[in-house]
Formats: structure tokens, C-alpha cells, sequence
């Protein structure tokens, strides 16, 4: 990423809702509460055909101890190390702040190697757009622009300006074409934890306390010369158990972000075992034909004999049965055990996930397990299968042409998928077989 424009400031004065309208889409949450961003968040833009990436971060504040705040300040530092231009947000309503004044002679060490802008935020009438001027006291900064994240007002003048400090072209999304993994489950089982130790930094903030992430935080990853983007989500609770409506948006922020990846690498507790809400998640990553890798976390708490890990693995396939197609990692983030076996196989289910089989060897297996064992007749009606083919589609699909199409049972459907399996692995993809009259 060549063009990196980060947007920082102390905490509520509008940095969510003016990096959303920078995207163009609703990706980071707001609320009137301070503090609900926490971790980089990173988005794509574009201005007078240049594209460039935004990075949100969460309010910096100076000499707090709060746990949350300490992590934040690290995450702001290392978003001002990564970007290209550096846009200092205040609160034209407030006027210059302790805070602000704080913050200002933070950024003053970095405002000699970096273009640094402020933006007076929430001036949304005329009037309010004059009452800029309070903010040269900051000494800091190139130029401050009024402007309102809310109606848009100020920001073409301003980027208009961010722009000419762009020295090359940047991609539209540089994560275009890049397999994409998810790592999702309930709150606490260690999801942050596991990108970080993968990454080898502290990429997203954890500690003990559930519902520590908020954000789907994306990062891009090389492993073994291979490029992937891995996102870490919220935890995801059930719907009677969220109370907040901040809580309620990252649950939704994880959902959208489980509709568009690839694979989903979903982590249980090992200490809790398979529970429902966990079910629910592998649920509704098999009804939108993802990728699953299933990851046993915590697996250094458990007392073990030879025999454990087997009995856990089958217990947990018979509790989702019919679902059964999904690899199973059994892993400490905290050891560091197995942790890159994860990706290797989330890699694996990838490849699986977007395999096309020829036709022609389609036809020469499957037709010869047909024969051996033909669909059982219906109504006096004898079902011939006479072809099959895959479809160009996300996940493995496949249509067979019959004469009786609607008289095929769900147990030959699944005999099928079984033998689709035996011959092309599909290990981690779910399957979807099609009849269609010949």
C-alpha cells in the first residue's frame, strides 16, 4: 500500500463516521459513545483518480491507565508510522481541548517527515465552518480544513490537497484476488490472539475481557510466499445475550464479514467443549457454502491420555452430523502450538473451495458409481442418470441431467457428495449437487 491517509485524534470527535464516508460504505461503527474504536481499520478510497488507503484508529489519550487506552495509544502510533499523510481531527463545537493540545505534541515529533492536516469535524452550517480559527494554536499542521463528516461539506477541498502528496499509483484494493480468511467464534476463545501470534505483532488488542474487538479487522499476510488477507472478528454471542447496540454491530460486522470470505476458521474453547452458539456459527458459514476449518483453542488446559483427541474429534462430528466435510486443528495460541497448521490447511480447504474438475473425468467416475449403484426407482419411474457437469460457481457445484429429476431421495443426494469426496478430496467445502431434466 503506497498511499496511506490515517485519521487520528482524540477520542469522539467523529473519526468512524468521516473514515465511512472516505470509503464510501458503512464499514467502521459509530456511536455517541468515546472509545468504540479500538484497532486499525483499514479501507479503500479514491479521489481525482487516485486511490489510496484510509486506516481509522481509536481516540488517543495521554496518561491513562486504563488497559483499553494503553493498547489504543500503541495502535495510533503505529498507524502514524504507516501513513503517507496524517489527518489530525478535533471538534470545531469544543474548540481547542486538553486533549487536542496532548495529542498536538505527539504528532509535532513526526509533523517535520510527514504531511500533517488538521480537520475541524462537525461543522455543518456556515457559520459554524468560521470557527476554525481557535485550532492555530495548535502549532501543528500544514493547513486546517472545516469540515462535517456528516454531509460531506469540506471534505473535496481537503482531499484535493491530500492527494498531491501521492508519489505513485496505488491499487483500487489491494486485496482484490487474494484468498481471504476469517477467523470467527464465540467471545474469548482467542480469535485476536491467534492473528497475532500468526503475524508475529500485536495486530488486533487482547486481553481477558470479552467483547475486547468490535471491528472486522482485516490484515494482509504472506506465509511460504503465499498472500492471504486474514480477518479478525467479534465475538459472536446469541441474540438474546446482546443487550448493546455496539455489541449488536460488531456482531453484524462479523456476519458480513463471514458472507465475503472464503474460508471461515472458526474457534472453539477446548475447555467448554462444542456448544450451541458454536454450532450456530458452523451453521451459518455451511448455509453460505464457506470454507470451514474448525480449531480447537486452549488445548494445553486439557488433560490428555492417547485417546482424547480422538474422542473429542468424534464427539464433536457427531454432534453436527450431517455436517462432517471440515478439518479439525487442535491447537495452543497460547504455546504456539499448531498455530501455522492452521493456515496451512485453511489454504488447503481454499484450494478445494475453487478446484475444477474436467468433465470428461467427471463423467468416467461418477456415471461408473452411478451404474454400480443407481437412484432407487420412484412411482414405477426408473431415474437415469445420464450426465453431470460442474458449474463455474464460489463453491463446488455440480448439475445432473436425468429424466426424473424431482424423484431423486436426499440419502442418494448424500451418497453422491460422499463419492465426490472419495475421488476429489473437497476436504473443508461444502457440496452442492443439481438435477436437471435431460
Amino acid at each position: 500500500m503506497a498511499n496511506v491517509v490515517a485519521i487520528v485524534g482524540r477520542p469522539n470527535v467523529g473519526k468512524s463516521t468521516f473514515f465511512n464516508r472516505l470509503i464510501g460504505e458503512r464499514q467502521a461503527i459509530m456511536d455517541n459513545e468515546s472509545g468504540v474504536t479500538r484497532d486499525r481499520h483499514y479501507g479503500f478510497g479514491e479521489w481525482l483518480g487516485r486511490n489510496f488507503t484510509v486506516i481509522d484508529t481509536g481516540g488517543y489519550v495521554t496518561g491513562s491507565d486504563d488497559i483499553f487506552e494503553g493498547e489504543i495509544r500503541k495502535q495510533v502510533q503505529l498507524a502514524i508510522d504507516e501513513a503517507s499523510v496524517i489527518l489530525f481531527m478535533v471538534d470545531i463545537n469544543e474548540g481547542v481541548t486538553g486533549l487536542d493540545q496532548e495529542f498536538a505534541n505527539v504528532l509535532r515529533k513526526c509533523a517535520k517527515k510527514k504531511p500533517v492536516y488538521i480537520i475541524a469535524n462537525k461543522a455543518d452550517t456556515p457559520v459554524k465552518s468560521n470557527y476554525y480559527g481557535d485550532f492555530y494554536a495548535l502549532s501543528v499542521g500544514i493547513e486546517i480544513f472545516p469540515v462535517s463528516s456528516q454531509n460531506g461539506s469540506g471534505t473535496g477541498e481537503l482531499l484535493e490537497e491530500v492527494v498531491k502528496h501521492f508519489e505513485s499509483e496505488d491499487l483500487e484494493n489491494p486485496y482484490e484476488g487474494i484468498p481471504h480468511f476469517t477467523i470467527l467464534g464465540r467471545p474469548n476463545v482467542g480469535k485476536s490472539s491467534l492473528l497475532n501470534a500468526l503475524i508475529g505483532k500485536e495486530r488486533s488488542i487482547v486481553t481477558n475481557i470479552a467483547g475486547t474487538t468490535r471491528d472486522a479487522i482485516d490484515t494482509h499476510y504472506t506465509l511460504y510466499d503465499k498472500n492471504f488477507i486474514i480477518t479478525d472478528t467479534a465475538g459472536i454471542r446469541r441474540k438474546a445475550r446482546v443487550k448493546e447496540d455496539i455489541e449488536f454491530y460488531s456482531v453484524m460486522r462479523s456476519i458480513q464479514s463471514l458472507e465475503r470470505t472464503d474460508v471461515c476458521i472458526i474457534m472453539l474453547d477446548a475447555s467448554l467443549g462444542l456448544e450451541a452458539q458454536d454450532m450456530n456459527i458452523i451453521g451459518l458459514a455451511h448455509r453460505n457454502k464457506k470454507g470451514i476449518v474448525l480449531v480447537i483453542n486452549k488445548w494445553d488446559l486439557i488433560e490428555k491420555t492417547s485417546k482424547t483427541a480422538k474422542e473429542f474429534e468424534d464427539s464433536i462430528r457427531k454432534k453436527l452430523a450431517p455436517i462432517d466435510y471440515y478439518p479439525i486443528v487442535f491447537t495452543s495460541v497460547e504455546t504456539k502450538q499448531r498455530i501455522f497448521q492452521v493456515l496451512e490447511k485453511a489454504e488447503e480447504v481454499y484450494q478445494n473451495k475453487v478446484m475444477r474438475i474436467p468433465t470428461s473425468k467427471l463423467n468416467d467416475l461418477i456415471l461408473k458409481d452411478i451404474d454400480y449403484n443407481p437412484p432407487p426407482a420412484a412411482r414405477g419411474n426408473y431415474v437415469k442418470i445420464k450426465y453431470l457437469t460442474q458449474l463455474p460457481t464460489h463453491s463446488p457445484t455440480f448439475v445432473l441431467f436425468c429424466n426424473h429429476p424431482d424423484e431423486i431421495p436426499e440419502s442418494y443426494t448424500r451418497y453422491l457428495e460422499n463419492r465426490f469426496r472419495i475421488h476429489f478430496g473437497f476436504e473443508g467445502v461444502p457440496i452442492t449437487i443439481i438435477y436437471r431434466k435431460k
